[in-house]
């Protein structure tokens, strides 16, 4: 009896257990979903600096998600912050990218001691410029030196064939009276010049102008320099270089050009040398640049931003003109319209002409130096 009791009790619980499990899900515990999708997360809110385009409709559109999205989400979970995005890189042959370049110069090494001047100094002197090493003809006066140092003028010469150029030949004249003035001066043989590392340059391109930007690093450390007082001379392409120099560089007091290439690169364009009827050791304007970039008509925004002649209101200091009527290899045009246009932005300039004179000023060279050396004592010497 007590055996059929307990048979009983177990089928009984049995058939209870197999109802319960075959009952209704409705009637079970769930857990609660949602019913409707979550909001997708757009790029600009992960982004601030990426703008998501949308198409304007009468309901709200949301971006769909990108892998920028995607990465910006790992990044937020991982902890890690996302870069921001980075500018489109500037042309190396501009203006702009000039201004942002490092110029160290490294130190001036004294690698030969020459004869004398007058009463001076002369050594070639070297320094590193874009790794290269580049030498030049130095000077430093006798006597006691001024308190704060003696003040620099970097000495640009014109185009000399890189095959024909020697340091201590050319321009012996020219250096010499601002040497005799009282000044340091270097002449940078530029790179490929001489015994300097590097391909030659040329018009357009910045490889002279770093050089020279690096040689001026390197001579305010130089112990007998004044850092603070500081002038460039150039001559046809060297003037070029002074003008280039002078609105790259704010620390440039002033500057002189004598015959300079001074005109925007979109008028040298096909030019021997800048000029009209120049001999054939001059350099071409470099070819390639119309080739790879189009025309000044064609792309007038990049070549703009090759002229030094673009960013005249930020001209570093005054800058005196010489040019000779009779020039037959840089017009005289080219100086008379640079004048006019620092004037317009409210700059200080000097234009002298010579009348009859040729490239050199071979006629009014005294002249022409006297009013150089009394303009760098004004506003470099002072």
């Amino acid at each position: 009896m007590f055996r059929s009791k307990v048979f009983l009790f177990t089928l009984f619980f049995l058939l209870f257990m197999l109802y319960a499990c075959n009952a209704s899900p409705n009637s079970a515990p769930t857990i609660a979903r949602a019913t409707t999708a979550p909001s997708r997360i757009s790029a600009t809110a992960l982004s601030p600096t990426r703008n998501v385009s949308r198409t304007p409709t009468s309901d709200t559109q949301v971006a769909a998600p990108t892998s920028e999205t995607n990465a910006a989400r790992v990044a937020t979970a991982t902890g890690t912050r996302r870069p921001e995005p980075t500018a489109t890189p500037l042309n190396l042959l501009t203006i702009p990218a000039l201004r942002t370049r490092d110029f160290s110069g490294g130190e001036i090494v004294i690698e030969q001691t020459l004869t004398p001047g007058a009463n001076y100094q002369r050594y070639i002197a070297s320094h590193l410029s874009d790794g290269l090493k580049i030498y030049g003809l130095l000077t430093v006066p006798n006597g006691e030196k001024p308190a704060t140092g003696w003040p620099i003028i970097l000495f640009n010469h014109g185009y000399i064939s890189p095959s024909q150029y020697r340091t201590t030949e050319r321009y012996v004249a020219y250096q010499d009276a601002i040497a005799r003035a009282g000044y340091i001066t270097f002449k940078s043989d530029y790179r490929g010049h001489g015994n300097s590392e590097g391909a030659p340059s040329g018009h357009f391109a910045p490889g002279y102008t770093i050089d020279v930007l690096n040689a001026m690093q390197a001579l305010k450390k130089f112990a007998d320099a004044d850092p603070n007082r500081i002038g460039m001379w150039g001559h046809s392409l060297g003037g070029e270089i002074v003008l280039r120099a002078m609105v790259i560089r704010p620390d440039i007091k002033a500057g002189v050009s004598w015959a300079g290439t001074v005109a925007p690169p979109s008028q040298q364009v096909g030019m021997w040398g800048g000029g009209a009827n120049v001999p054939h050791s001059a350099p071409r304007a470099p070819s390639d640049l119309t080739q790879q970039y189009g025309s000044p008509a064609e792309n007038p925004e990049f070549w703009a931003s090759l002229a030094a002649t673009s960013y005249l209101a930020e001209l570093s200091g005054p800058l005196q003109l010489h040019h000779g009527t009779a020039d037959s290899e840089v017009p005289l045009s080219f100086s008379q319209a640079l004048y006019d246009e620092i004037l317009k932005a409210g700059k200080t300039a000097e234009l002298y002409t010579y009348p009859g004179d040729n490239h050199n000023l071979s006629t009014n060279f005294n002249t022409a130096m006297q009013r150089t050396v009394a303009f760098f004592d004004k506003y470099v010497k002072g």
